[in-house]
C-alpha cells in the first residue's frame, strides 16, 4: 500500500511497515508504542530463550525410544505439497513414531503365534511439541494436537516448559473429551514422564494416505515402516531413516551446544 495524498491511510512506521487510518492522526503514537511493545516482547521472549521449538526435537527423540520403544522422525511442514497458508500444521504432527513388536517376546515362535492370529503389535504414534503452554495458546495447541493426530493409534502434546496448575487442570478436562495423551518434556529423558495417557484409536487409512500424497516426510516415514515390518526382526530396521536416537554423552553435547544445558 502505499501513502498516497488521497488514501484515507497514512504510513506509520517503516520498520515495522504500519499503516494508520489519517482521521485518527492524533492516536498514532499510543498506537505505534503498542505495536512495538508487542514485536519487542515477542523478540525478547526468543531471544531469552536462545532455542527453536524444533531444537527439542533430539531430545524428545531419546524419550520416545526409551519410554515407547518407538523409532522417530521429524516431519518437516516445509516438504510438504503447497497448501493454503498454516493448513500443514492441522495435518501433520511434528513428529510421528513407530512401534514394532519385535523385541516385545523373547521367543521368535512367539512372535510369530501373535503375527498369525492377526494380533500384530505394531503402534503408530502422532506427537505436537511445544515449548510452552499456557492459555494464551491452550487450546489451539490442544485442537492442532487433535487434528493432526488422526491418523495414529496415540496421540500426544509434549510441552517442555513448567505448566500452571490452572493449566494443567484445563489439559485434563479437555482429555476427558478428546484423548489426547500429554508430555512433559525434561532436560534428563529419564525425568520426562506422560501425565495423561492417550487414548488407543485404529489407525485412519484415509487420512494415512492423504498426508503420504503431500508430504515427503511422510511418505518415507510409511515407506520405511513397511520395508522394516517385511524384515521381521529388529537388528534388520533400517535405522537412517529415522531421527539418530542419541546416546547420553552425544546428547549432554548437543544440549549445551543448543544453550538447553547451562
Amino acid at each position: 500500500m502505499r501513502d498516497k495524498q488521497d488514501s484515507i491511510f497514512m504510513k506509520a512506521s517503516t520498520n515495522p511497515t504500519t499503516f494508520w487510518l489519517k482521521a485518527r492522526e492524533n492516536e498514532l503514537q499510543k498506537g505505534l508504542e503498542s505495536i512495538m511493545q508487542t514485536n519487542k516482547t515477542d523478540y525478547e521472549k526468543q531471544k531469552g530463550r536462545g532455542f527453536h521449538e524444533r531444537d527439542l526435537h533430539p531430545l524428545f527423540v531419546r524419550f520416545a525410544k526409551d519410554y515407547f520403544d518407538a523409532y522417530a522422525k521429524t516431519i518437516k511442514h516445509e516438504k510438504s505439497k503447497k497448501t493454503q497458508s498454516g493448513q500443514d500444521k492441522w495435518n501433520y504432527p511434528d513428529i510421528v513414531g513407530v512401534h514394532f513388536p519385535f523385541n516385545d517376546y523373547s521367543e521368535r515362535e512367539t512372535l510369530e503365534l501373535s503375527q498369525n492370529l492377526n494380533r500384530r503389535d505394531f503402534k503408530i504414534y502422532s506427537f505436537e511439541l511445544k515449548v510452552s503452554l499456557d492459555f494464551s495458546n491452550l487450546k489451539e495447541s490442544y485442537f492442532q494436537a487433535v487434528s493432526n493426530s488422526s491418523f495414529a493409534n496415540e496421540g500426544y502434546l509434549v510441552v517442555y516448559e513448567e505448566l500452571d496448575s490452572e493449566v494443567f487442570d484445563e489439559l485434563r478436562r479437555l482429555h476427558s473429551s478428546f484423548g489426547i495423551g500429554l508430555i512433559k518434556l525434561e532436560l534428563e529423558p529419564t525425568e520426562s514422564s506422560v501425565l495423561l495417557p492417550s487414548l488407543v484409536r485404529n489407525l485412519d487409512f484415509r487420512t494415512i494416505d492423504m498426508l503420504v500424497d503431500k508430504n515427503a516426510d511422510f511418505r518415507e516415514f510409511i515407506d520405511t515402516i513397511n520395508g522394516d515390518i517385511q524384515t521381521n526382526d529388529k537388528r534388520r530396521i533400517v535405522l537412517q531413516y529415522y531421527d539418530e536416537v542419541l546416546d547420553d554423552e552425544s546428547l549432554d553435547r548437543y544440549l549445551s551446544e543448543k544453550g538447553l544445558r547451562g
